[in-house]
């Protein structure tokens, strides 16, 4: 997939959004062809250069961008020459999504193999066990804690999961 048909994806922007932030967006939206100095980012877009420099870090880190250094033989100073790999973003929000269906199903088993109880006044919610220590009264308030039916929650974390395992492909095992 190109740059271009890249960043024209909603999904893509948003994930590069996330990434390095609004002040960094500018420089994951405008990868130039070739090799680039941060200091010619900075210039070429009209930002601080330190801005430039996080955005470039953050894109490395997520393997979107790569530098290699050159010495000036007659300063000594390093100048770091950039690179875009966008073609990795794919591979990333797979990763992401993966991650993802493990964070939910995990939420998902504790919502399922808990009991939690309520204070409507402060909207705090307690596991059982702390509701017990708190003699079934909110800490905070003094209410009487109620017990909480979370199957709604539950049945949209299921939702979610069933489309991500749809999505990535992942048959459900035991």
């Amino acid at each position: 997939m190109a740059f271009e048909d890249l960043l024209n994806d909603p999904v893509i922007q948003k994930y590069l959004h996330e990434l390095v932030g609004p002040t960094g967006m500018p420089v994951a939206a405008a990868p130039p062809d070739g090799e680039v100095t941060d200091e010619e980012l900075a210039e070429e877009l009209g930002l601080e250069l330190n801005d430039v420099r996080r955005a470039l870090f953050i894109l490395y880190e997520n393997d979107l961008a790569t530098y290699r250094r050159v010495r000036d033989e007659d300063s000594g100073w390093l100048t770091y020459l950039w690179t875009f790999h966008y073609d990795n973003i794919p591979e990333n929000l797979q990763e992401e999504m993966y991650r993802l269906l493990d964070a939910l199903e995990e939420r998902e088993e504790y919502e399922r193999t808990h009991e939690f109880y309520l204070c409507e006044v402060c909207s705090i919610r307690f596991e059982f066990g702390e509701a017990m220590d708190f003699g079934f009264e909110c800490p905070e308030c003094g209410s009487p804690l109620d017990a909480m039916d979370n199957d709604r929650l539950r049945d949209a974390m299921d939702e979610r999961i069933g489309k991500l395992r749809d999505e990535l492909n992942v048959d459900v095992t035991g």
